[in-house]
């Protein structure tokens, strides 16, 4: 939201202000919709902001555009849940329409997905940045033109030895995994409600081992 203050009245000055610099106002878990992905090392932006959903007894519904989006309260902060239903490689696409709709910027976003570069149960938390070749946030930072927002990344590392990372990231996760996976999301949750709460600083300093 914008405002435009002027100077003893007059209109010849003015200065305008946000007051919403620096402040998250959409996460945005990335995946693939459907159930066939569901539990896939590709779907941890989605199962992290279900899990925030879940947490504060808000549900899903259709939005303006290919996503699904709910809307909660973290310290009496209202922020928005988004969940592209584009499939992964065109999740900018989505970002887009919501960023267009809800009247939001870039540096208003903050992106959760997997990353094959980080061991499994790992988080990293970054200002801004390259996608680090993972097609989802390439699609963001094409469709905004911009690295200019934050993001958290999801350990599901390493990819093994002889296979493709396509068949990698869409398999699921291995029973003994389960425990460490679900204490990530989990870590997640509270790493985007601490981000919310108290800035990216101390988010980053709080959750990046």
């Amino acid at each position: 939201m914008w405002y435009f203050i002027f100077c003893d009245k007059q209109l010849l000055d003015f200065v305008l202000v946000s007051e919403s610099v620096g402040m998250t106002r959409l996460i945005v878990g990335l995946g693939n919709p459907g159930k066939t992905y569901q539990k896939t090392r590709h779907n941890l932006g989605f199962r992290v902001v279900d899990l925030l959903s879940e947490k504060h007894k808000k549900g899903f519904k259709g939005g303006k555009g290919k996503y699904f989006y709910s809307r909660i309260e973290i310290e009496d902060k209202e922020v928005i849940l988004l969940k592209p239903q584009t499939y992964m490689n065109q999740s900018g696409q989505a970002v887009l329409d919501s960023l267009n709709f809800f009247n939001l910027t870039p540096p208003e976003i903050f992106i959760i997905c997997d990353d094959v570069n980080l061991p499994l149960g790992r988080l990293r938390i970054r200002e801004k940045g390259s996608d680090g070749g993972h097609k989802g946030l390439g699609s963001v930072i094409y469709h905004l033109y911009t690295e200019e927002f934050p993001r958290l990344r999801l350990g599901i590392g390493p990819l093994p030895d002889g296979m493709e990372l396509e068949d990698f990231v869409l398999k699921k996760f291995k029973k003994e995994e389960g425990e460490k996976v679900e204490e990530m999301v989990q870590k997640g949750v509270l790493a985007t409600e601490c981000l919310i709460d108290f800035g990216i600083e101390e988010c980053m300093n709080e959750f990046n081992q």
